[in-house]
């Protein structure tokens, strides 16, 4: 039977603190200077780009990680929940969520037995149940299986005790431990990437439970609707000038503006710096050149004018160079920003037209519709209804059962799809260079309308010059998303665009696709994405 732990619930003492906290890996600084502070009321998320420290954190906070330097306080229990979930060998579903309550159901078997003596009038009896109940109340131990019930249900978690752990899918087994976590009931919870393998009604009622539950909850996630509908604070651990975190109020909202501004001022100082660098570094050039050729005398001049207008152009240079000296460059280059293209319009024309297409097996109901420049179409549906099918039929990279598909002539169409498909032995730039070449050669882009992969500010230099197979998920994805704009396209279809992405390009991308003059049509799950073009119109597929 399982024993009671030595730590309990604080409840409204509970703290979680972090203070001064710095950790390295190796040579790579991962964490510099984090202060955080959660408390019982805190709705906080963690975002920044992979790699950038945000499951460390969660692992500091847990104590699961020992930093280098800095303090961590923990009054009260914690419940953490990881990206994957372990299949311990021959643990059962049941057993995993006895684990999870082992505390409720120990304090419920001791209340029992509180009461048994109670009722036998042994000595104590009635000081060792006031104790158990005490416990009981703290735990909040009644119904904690029926919560871990309950959230195993709503979240199409497995409810069938007897299953074995590692019969389950990694998503299975990361719901079942959701569910867990939900009923203990801990004072504080921390979770990464909880959205990861859930359907939308399983992200409503997790939404719903982080939002309205009594405990503290810190949540690492790029799911940008999670953070708006829950998080009160973001902590957000991207490039900073100073390299120090940045936490910002007023939710997700309050982020975006915040980021957006700091960003901009961090772009103005450093332009300030670099101008008066540059200022300085001119004016020392500027001495030196009259130094060695403009202090000259006329002939017939006394020697020792030479002597002292030299000296005078000396002293000149030596006070330009010790200003150069004294001007240190503090700002670093700030990240690169998405710069979206000037694309172009064909009015005027239908651009892209499909007529009653059906693919078997794939997309059975014949659909139709058609988008002229500056039209916008939103393809919706339930998983298997055809989305990506369609959007590859009107990509023209599958062939339609029935129907047909109709380009206007001359029209440029870009079609970023779900996967990647990028040469593995090339670098970036070598990926982009080709692609770029080969439009320039069968003349289907003009020297002129050619854009640098630099200009867009998807890739950093560094990642340029990586093989692409090497890149992360995230940077193919950028370098998928910059071979599309390459083509400086009429049409742009775009299938699940935000897959890897941040969420300061995602939000840039957003408000691009909304600006663009070209066609647009859209295929996504991102609920946010979709609340965002509400307005656009929309095709559903899979309703009869």
């Amino acid at each position: 039977m399982p024993t009671l732990s030595t730590v309990h619930p604080a409840r409204h003492r509970a703290q979680l603190a972090v203070r001064g906290v710095s950790l390295t890996r190796g040579a790579t600084p991962v964490l510099n200077d984090v202060d955080l502070a959660v408390t019982p009321a805190s709705r906080i998320a963690i975002v920044g780009e992979n790699g950038r420290g945000k499951s460390t954190l969660l692992q500091v906070l847990a104590g699961n990680l020992i930093p280098d330097s800095g303090t961590v306080q923990r009054i009260g229990t914690i419940g953490l929940a990881e990206q994957e979930m372990t299949a311990d060998l021959g643990r059962t579903v049941g057993q995993a969520v006895e684990l999870a309550i082992a505390d409720s159901l120990a304090a419920l078997n001791a209340l029992d037995a509180a009461a048994d003596a109670l009722a036998q009038e042994l000595p104590g009896a009635d000081d060792a149940y006031a104790s158990a109940l005490e416990l009981v109340e703290l735990l909040n131990a009644w119904d904690a299986q029926r919560r871990v019930e309950i959230a195993l249900e709503a979240l199409e978690a497995e409810t069938d005790m007897t299953r074995l752990l590692a019969e389950l899918s990694v998503g299975q087994r990361y719901r079942v431990r959701l569910a867990c976590l939900l009923g203990a009931d801990d004072d504080f919870l921390l979770l990464d990437e909880p959205t990861n393998h859930l359907d939308r009604s399983g992200l409503e009622f997790l939404t719903a439970k982080l939002r309205d539950r009594k405990g503290g909850v810190v949540v690492v996630s790029h799911d940008r609707a999670l953070l708006t509908d829950f998080a009160q604070m973001i902590v957000d651990l991207d490039p900073t000038v100073d390299e120090r975190p940045r936490l910002y109020g007023n939710g997700y909202s309050g982020y975006r503006d915040g980021r957006r501004a700091e960003q901009e001022r961090w772009e103005l100082d450093y332009d300030r710096q670099q101008a008066e660098h540059g200022r300085l570094q001119d004016s020392l050039s500027a001495a030196q050149n009259r130094l060695v050729s403009k202090w000259r005398p006329e002939k017939g001049s006394p020697k020792h004018g030479r002597a002292t207008r030299a000296g005078g152009l000396v002293q000149s240079v030596r006070r330009r160079q010790e200003l150069l000296e004294a001007h240190a460059v503090t700002v670093p280059p700030p990240p690169q920003r998405f710069r979206f293209p000037q694309l172009p319009a064909l009015k005027g024309q239908t651009l892209l037209a499909v007529e009653g297409v059906s693919v078997t097996g794939r997309l059975p109901a014949p659909v139709s519709f058609a988008v002229s420049s500056g039209e916008r179409l939103v393809v919706t549906g339930p998983n298997g209804a055809g989305k990506s099918t369609l959007l590859s039929v009107a990509g023209g990279v599958l062939a339609p059962t029935t129907g047909m598909v109709r380009r206007a002539p001359d029209s440029r169409l870009g079609f970023l799809r779900q996967e990647t498909s990028l040469l593995p032995d090339l670098r970036a730039s070598e990926v982009y260079a080709r692609h770029v070449g080969a439009l320039v050669t069968a003349g289907a882009l003009a020297e002129s309308d050619v854009v640098g992969l630099s200009q867009l500010g998807l890739l950093r230099p560094r990642e340029m010059s990586k093989p692409a197979h090497s890149l992360s998920m995230g940077q193919q994805r950028r370098l998928d998303l910059a071979l599309v704009l390459a083509r400086r396209p009429h049409v742009l279809l775009l299938d699940e665009p935000t897959n890897h992405l941040s969420i300061a390009l995602v939000d840039d991308l957003t408000e691009a696709l909304g600006a663009t003059r070209v066609a647009v049509i859209l295929s996504t799950h991102d609920r946010q994405l979709l609340r965002d073009v509400s307005v656009w119109p929309r095709l559903e597929l899979g309703v009869s």
